[in-house]
C-alpha cells in the first residue's frame, strides 16, 4: 500500500486485515477506520466507495455509541480502572487522541502496577506527535514492574540513554516507581562530579525514593553514605542501620564497609543463581545471544548501579551489536570505576571508540620516507578534519595534503609522479569503515612551493586494511599478519588510477626497552595507464620498531627490497632494481 496508495482495492484489504488484527488492536482498527474513511472519500469507482462507506460506518457508529455510554457510566459512578481503559482503547480506535491519552493515564494512575497501559499512553502519544510524552511512558514501563512490559518499552526507547528531564516526566507519571527514581538519583549522583549543585539534588532524590518505598535499602546505604560523607553521623546511623537489620548481605555489606565493619558471607542458593540476571547475561554473552544478554546486564544494572563491571559489559555487548553511540556512553560510566582493572580496560576501549564517535574530528599524519632507489628523500603528510552528521554513512571532510622531496626535480615528469613539491587543498566525503574497507572522494586545487602554479586536483579511491596478531602497539609478543590495499585516482597524472597491495607477515617481540617487528613483504603495483614505474612486484626483508620514548603512535621502519618492473617500454633503468627505504610514521587524531 505504501508503494502504491493509488491502488484502493489493496488499501481495502489493508483494512479489513487491520481490523481483524489481534496485535496491537486498537491502533489496527484505528487504522482500518482511517483507510476506509480515506477510500470513500477519494475513490471514483463507485461499487468500491460504496463498501468503504459501509465498513466506516460498521466501525465509526459502534465507537461513538460505546464513547458516548463509558462517559455516561464515569459521569454518573465512580470512576474505575474498567471503565477509562475501555473509554481510552474505543477513542483510540476512533482518532480522538487527546481523550484516549487523558484516559490511558486515568486508568493506569487507579491501577499503577498495570505497567503495559504505559505502553499503550505510549503509542498514542506517538500518534499524537507527542515524542516527548511517548518517552517519559516507555522510560516509566522500562523500570520495575510488569517484566513483559518492561522489555516491550526497553525495546522501543531511543538508542541513547535518557536525560534527566525524561527521568522527572516519567516520574510525573509514576511518582511511586522506586527503581526510576533511584536510577534518576544514581545519574544525578554521577554528572555531580562536575556539577556540584547536582548532589543536593541526588540527595532529595534518595530521599524521596525512600518516602515512596521505605523498604528501598539500596536508596536507604546510598543515602546513608552521603550523609556520612558530609559528617551527619545523626542522620545517617539510623538508616545504616536499619539496612544492617533488614536488607540481603550484599547491600548490608556495602553498609559494613563504611562503618569499617567485618563483611557477611553471601549466601546463594542454587535457585538464586539460576534467577541471577548477571549469571544468565554472562552465559548469553558466552554463547552469542547479545540481545538476550544486553537485557540481562540492563536488568542487573538496575539491580545494581554501583556495579561498573556490569556497566563495562555493557558497552562490549553494545559495541557487539553495532550500537556504539551507547557503548561509548557505558565505557565512559566503567572508565571511572574504582577497580583498577575495570577503569584500565574501559578507559582503552573509550579511547578506541571515541574518535569514530565524535561530531568533528581531526587526523594528522606524516611519513617522511628515503629510498635509494631514487637517491632522495620525499616528505607525504595530511591534514583533515571530517565532521558526523547522524547516522549517514558518508563524512564530509575539509582536508591539506602536503607531497615534496628534498632533491625538488619537478621538471622531470616521472619526479612529478613522485613528489608534486605541493600543497593540495581539497573537500571530499569519506564513507564509514567495513570489515577493513572504504571509499572516499575528494576536489580542490593544489599550489606548488617552487613554482608559482596551481592546477585542479580531483582524487579518490578504495582502500581496505586487515591485520591479525600481535600488533607493534600493543603488548603481546607473537606472529602477526598484514595486509593492505589502495586503488588510487589521481586527475594530475593524466586521469590514472595507482593500484597497489602489500603484505607483510612477521614476529612482533621485545628487544629491552624496544618494540620490534622483523618481518618479510611482498608488494604488488600496477596502475591503468601502464607506466613503467608504477607497475612492478618486489619482496624483501624488513625491520619496523617503536622508539622508546617517542609517542605511541610512532614507528620506523626499515626494508630492503627487490623489485623487478612489469612493464619496460620507455624504461630508462634495469627492468628489475634494489632499493633500501627508511620512513617513518606519525599520526595522531584529535
Amino acid at each position: 500500500m505504501r508503494l502504491d496508495p493509488a491502488d484502493t482495492h489493496l488499501a481495502l484489504e489493508y483494512a479489513f486485515l487491520c481490523f481483524e488484527a489481534r496485535d496491537d488492536a486498537s491502533a489496527r482498527k484505528a487504522e482500518a477506520r482511517r483507510i476506509f474513511l480515506r477510500v470513500r472519500d477519494t475513490t471514483s469507482d463507485a461499487e468500491l466507495r460504496a463498501t468503504a462507506a459501509q465498513a466506516f460506518r460498521n466501525i465509526d457508529e459502534p465507537l461513538q455509541t460505546g464513547i458516548a455510554r463509558w462517559q455516561q457510566v464515569l459521569a454518573t459512578s465512580t470512576p474505575t480502572f474498567s471503565a477509562h481503559f475501555e473509554l481510552a482503547q474505543l477513542c483510540e480506535q476512533r482518532d480522538e487522541l487527546a481523550l484516549a491519552a487523558a484516559n490511558y493515564l486515568a486508568a493506569f494512575r487507579l491501577l499503577p502496577e498495570r505497567k503495559s497501559v504505559l505502553l499503550d499512553l505510549a503509542r498514542v502519544e506517538t500518534a499524537r506527535s507527542n515524542p516527548e510524552g511517548a518517552v517519559s511512558a516507555l522510560l516509566a514501563a522500562s523500570r520495575g514492574g510488569e517484566p513483559r512490559a518492561a522489555e516491550l518499552a526497553r525495546e522501543q526507547l531511543p538508542q541513547r540513554y535518557p536525560y534527566v528531564y525524561e527521568f522527572r516526566k516519567a516520574l510525573e507519571l509514576d511518582p511511586k516507581n522506586a527503581v526510576l527514581r533511584r536510577e534518576l538519583a544514581y545519574l544525578l549522583l554521577s554528572m555531580s562530579s562536575k556539577n556540584e549543585g547536582l548532589r543536593e539534588e541526588a540527595e532529595q532524590e534518595f530521599q524521596r525514593a525512600l518516602t515512596a518505598a521505605p523498604e528501598d535499602y539500596l536508596a536507604a546505604v546510598q543515602l546513608g553514605l552521603l550523609y556520612l560523607e558530609d559528617h551527619r553521623e545523626a542522620d545517617a546511623m539510623p538508616l545504616l542501620n536499619n539496612v544492617l537489620a533488614h536488607a540481603d548481605p550484599a547491600t548490608a555489606n556495602r553498609a559494613r564497609m563504611a562503618l569499617h565493619m567485618p563483611l557477611l558471607l553471601e549466601e546463594r542458593s542454587k535457585t538464586d543463581n539460576i534467577v541471577d540476571p548477571r549469571l544468565l547475561a554472562e552465559r548469553s554473552f558466552n554463547a552469542g545471544f547479545l540481545k538476550d544478554a544486553l537485557r540481562f546486564y540492563t536488568q542487573a544494572r538496575e539491580e545494581n548501579p554501583v556495579d561498573s563491571s556490569v556497566a563495562l559489559k555493557l558497552g562490549w555487548t553494545n559495541n557487539m551489536l553495532h550500537d556504539d553511540d551507547t557503548a561509548l556512553r557505558w565505557f565512559n560510566i566503567a572508565r571511572h570505576s574504582a577497580d583498577p582493572k575495570v577503569a584500565d580496560e574501559a578507559s582503552k576501549a573509550w579511547h578506541n571508540l571515541r574518535p569514530s564517535r565524535q561530531r568533528v574530528r581531526t587526523t594528522v599524519w606524516v611519513y617522511p620516507l628515503f629510498s635509494t632507489r631514487w637517491s632522495d628523500l620525499f616528505g607525504y603528510g595530511q591534514v583533515k578534519t571530517e565532521f558526523r552528521i547522524g547516522k549517514l554513512p558518508l563524512r564530509p571532510y575539509a582536508s591539506v595534503r602536503y607531497v615534496g622531496d628534498v632533491r625538488r626535480l619537478t621538471s622531470e615528469v616521472l619526479r612529478q609522479s613522485l613528489s608534486e613539491s605541493a600543497f593540495i587543498f581539497a573537500g571530499g566525503v569519506v564513507t564509514q569503515p567495513w570489515h577493513g574497507g572504504l571509499a572516499w572522494f575528494e576536489a580542490g586545487g593544489a599550489v606548488s612551493y617552487i613554482r608559482n602554479e596551481h592546477w585542479r586536483d580531483i582524487r579518490g579511491g578504495i582502500s581496505f586494511s586487515r591485520s591479525r596478531g600481535a600488533s607493534l602497539g600493543g603488548d603481546a609478543t607473537g606472529p602477526f599478519a598484514e595486509t593492505t590495499f589502495d586503488g588510487v585516482f589521481v586527475s594530475r597524472f593524466s586521469n590514472d588510477e595507482i593500484n597497489g597491495s602489500q603484505t607483510k607477515v612477521g614476529y612482533t617481540t621485545a628487544v629491552g626497552p624496544l618494540r620490534v617487528q622483523p618481518f618479510w613483504a611482498a608488494n604488488f603495483f600496477f596502475d591503468l595507464n601502464r607506466q613503467y614505474w608504477a607497475t612492478f612486484v618486489e619482496t624483501g626483508p624488513g625491520l619496523r620498531f617503536h622508539p622508546p620514548g617517542a609517542p605511541k603512535p610512532v614507528s620506523v621502519t626499515v626494508a630492503a627490497m627487490h623489485g623487478v618492473y612489469l612493464i619496460n617500454e620507455g624504461n630508462p633503468r634495469r627492468p628489475n632494481f634494489n632499493d633500501v627505504r627508511i620512513g617513518v610514521w606519525y599520526a595522531f587524531t584529535k
